[in-house]
């Protein structure tokens, strides 16, 4: 980094440090402002009603049916299309606006890129360096957008999300310097967002922090690590956390039911509904809406395509690929960060769910419905840690891999997909078809808000408050502690097998009643009862806390 790099940084902090003391909130996505936000009589309601002990999400036969009855006499408010995090974010949106709303989803609830994201729920350290060098206003958007949000998704489901310390190595002082400066200067955009504050540690206490960690890399020894807080969450059951909390708020959603052509009015042109496959039954339906929002993620070009073959795709798709390795490459509770790579983009390593999950690329690649990840790849990775640690990084280390096709934004101009923006899109190409895309899994709330005001806008709907979703918890949230499996483990017991091969009650160990515990959060003694009553609960893998 050279010295007009410096002088850079220098400049945008005196802007940045302006704008997070006098205003940070102008940066914010614009959006309505509801009584109902930080409290109110509809909010006090709906947390009661996902709160409740008994809540019981309707089963898929009456979500179904729901589904059927919305005719064209007797239209859904809203039909969504996708399962995905935004998909199931716009459900629950409308929903607790007091809207009619319904969800299909081809395959099942986060079963694509939702589910192959990195884990990490970014405050946009990346978009903080580009807002800084290229003084980019826009980008600092991003960066204030992203910390709120992560504020709010953590406090909204703290049973599935946590935050995280991440370790930058610095193999000179002048790095050492630089992502001190850098960390510091997110520390204080964050403000009253703030994790946890940045901190530097000598080389000496980072090898007793992150012992794998190289103390050589590149003929440079290593000078010490300056650890940040970003979020850390189980994506695919926050999905479906948001799917489940939909459903309660009224919202009829529906798994293996893909959309196989919309309906449109002959006299308007305007989409009214959708003709729906169930994949489970082969049966179709018809489910009439008066705005149907695309939130089908990579796939969003093909939904659009069925109201005109010709339109000019708006998805630049991308491979994120991931692999998982052993425990032993990272500890517990602390990730690590490759700084940079040979295609400009950060390798994270963090430890997950007792094993290492490390990732990401960032390359062109074809949509598909199951994608894979390729060699190079996972090589790419490899190699991107292989110098940061003191162990001899394998391939037969990998245990899995999986690829995510993120749904990026296309900006014509842009040569490469890592200089697109994260920023979302939301527009109505044809009358009554509201597509979203683009944004990431961080910002999900914030992108649902906006794909439900236009639709409110689009089909001239009449909700009976405004969102209420920032201040709103998922189920399991509420009455959720950290402390909790503690519960789990005193007052329950799980079956255990013997050497004998008799199955026997057993008490429930710390590693399962925490598993519960976070897997379901304040639902988790409900699973705990069915496992014990049914005479189930056997672990279903040696050295895994996943019970029957």
């Amino acid at each position: 980094m050279s010295v007009a790099s410096f002088r850079r940084l220098a400049a945008g902090a005196a802007v940045i440090a302006a704008a997070a003391s006098g205003g940070a909130a102008v940066y914010l996505s614009p959006s309505v402002v509801s009584s109902d936000r930080g409290g109110g009589p509809v909010l006090d309601s709906l947390r009661r009603m996902i709160g409740d002990p008994a809540a019981t999400v309707p089963s898929r036969s009456a979500q179904e049916s729901a589904l059927i009855a919305a005719n064209a006499s007797n239209p859904l408010d809203v039909l969504v299309i996708g399962g995905g995090a935004t998909g199931s974010g716009v459900a629950l949106d409308a929903a607790t606006r007091g809207l009619r709303v319904g969800l299909v989803e081809r395959e099942d609830f986060s079963s694509g890129t939702s589910s192959r994201s990195t884990k990490l729920i970014h405050g946009g350290v990346r978009y903080l360096e580009k807002a800084v060098f290229n003084l980019d206003y826009g980008q600092l958007k991003l960066v204030f957008h992203a910390l709120e949000e992560r504020k709010q998704l953590i406090e909204n489901a703290p049973h599935l999300c946590h935050a995280l310390p991440c370790m930058t190595p610095c193999f000179d002082w002048f790095e050492v310097i630089y992502f001190w400066m850098g960390l510091k200067m997110y520390d204080l955009v964050a403000g009253p967002r703030l994790l946890h504050l940045s901190r530097y540690y000598s080389a000496q206490e980072s090898i007793e922090l992150f012992p794998t960690l190289a103390r050589k890399g590149k003929d440079k020894n290593l000078r010490g690590t300056v650890v940040y807080y970003d979020g850390q969450m189980n994506d695919s059951r926050l999905n479906v956390g948001l799917a489940c909390t939909a459903a309660l708020a009224g919202a009829a959603v529906l798994n293996h039911a893909e959309v196989v052509s919309l309906i449109t009015d002959d006299a308007t042109k305007r989409i009214i509904g959708a003709r729906v496959r169930n994949n489970l039954t082969g049966q179709e339906f018809d489910s009439y809406a008066k705005v149907v929002v695309n939130a089908a993620g990579p796939f969003c070009d093909s939904i659009r395509k069925m109201v005109d073959e010709d339109t000019k795709p708006m998805i630049c798709p991308s491979s994120g690929v991931h692999i998982v390795l052993p425990d032993y490459y990272s500890p517990e509770g602390m990730g690590l960060i490759v700084p940079k790579t040979k295609d400009g983009r950060v390798v994270f390593m963090l430890p997950w769910l007792g094993r290492t999950v490390a990732g990401t690329t960032d390359s062109n690649t074809s949509i598909t419905a199951l994608p894979e990840p390729h060699e190079d790849e996972i090589q790419f990775i490899l190699d991107a840690i292989s110098d940061y640690l003191n162990i001899k990084v394998r391939r037969t280390d990998v245990l899995s891999a999986w690829s995510g096709i993120r749904p990026l934004a296309m900006d014509p101009t842009a040569k490469s997909t890592e200089s697109i923006s994260r920023d979302h899109v939301v527009f109505e190409e044809s009358p009554g078809l509201v597509t979203i895309t683009g944004g990431k899994w961080t910002t999900y709330r914030s992108m649902a808000e906006d794909a439900v005001d236009a639709a409110i806008k689009s089909g001239k709907l009449s909700p009976t408050n405004e969102c209420v979703t920032q201040k709103l918890q998922l189920l399991g949230s509420y009455g959720w502690e950290p402390s909790s499996f503690t519960t789990l483990a005193q007052q329950y017991v799980r079956m255990k097998k013997t050497y004998g091969g008799k199955v026997v009650p057993g008490a429930m160990d710390t590693a399962a009643a925490k598993h519960l515990s976070h897997a379901y959060g304040s639902m988790a003694d409900r699973v705990a009862t069915i496992a014990q009553e049914e005479g189930l609960g056997k672990r279903l893998a040696h050295g895994h806390p996943f019970l029957e």
